[in-house]
């Protein structure tokens, strides 16, 4: 019985694993569920005792990747700060690479489309992503959530802009001017900073 269990959960582990990758490379709609099952090595009967729908495992697959995002920034953070995630995040590799990259960025437009058990799974684990980076901001910013809100908005907007034209000089030019303005976010503003206390 051990063993039974064991290989149910290695199969759906498997299909978890093609699922969160096809839908970033080639996108939700596009990834039928007859080629995830082929290329996980199960027939097409063996999806349903896992997931009760497509729907299920988009929404699982996108947990899964943003839980595996989470980890990865918090490694960063870790070891350069805001500053070296925001050089990891921008980098041709990444852009180079949706199927291993950021979720939002490969999926956002269809993940508005999705039922909103979905978007709610999508919203809670953006918000953990933000307080990360949140927490790792200077304390002279006024509303750290607001900033990194932006950090994080720049950041996708910026790696689909540079995707949308990859292959042309246009799309190096775009890394290097979001990751300019991810970083001027950061810095604290005059209007930020705390009032000082004049002496009574």
């Amino acid at each position: 019985m051990r063993y039974e269990k064991g290989r149910k959960d290695a199969s759906r582990q498997r299909i978890m694993d093609v699922a969160t990758e096809r839908f970033r490379s080639d996108g939700i709609a596009a990834s039928g569920l007859a080629g995830i099952m082929g290329e996980a090595g199960l027939t097409n009967g063996a999806f349903y005792p896992h997931f009760p729908s497509k729907a299920a495992l988009v929404r699982e697959s996108v947990a899964a990747a943003l839980e595996v995002q989470a980890t990865q920034i918090q490694e960063l953070l870790a070891g350069g700060g805001p500053s070296m995630a925001i050089d990891a995040y921008l980098s041709a590799e990444h852009r180079d690479n949706p199927g291993k990259g950021c979720a939002s960025a490969a999926l956002l437009p269809e993940i508005a489309r999705e039922p909103v058990e979905t978007r709610q799974v999508y919203a809670e684990h953006l918000l953990k992503l933000v307080r990360q980076v949140a927490a790792e901001l200077t304390p002279d910013a006024r509303d750290p959530e607001a900033v990194a809100f932006g950090v994080f908005a720049t950041l996708i907007g910026t790696l689909e802009l540079s995707r949308a034209v990859n292959g042309t000089e246009l799309s190096d030019r775009i890394l290097e001017a979001g990751a300019i303005a991810a970083k001027a976010l950061l810095q604290p503003r005059e209007n930020d900073k705390p009032e000082e206390r004049k002496p009574s």
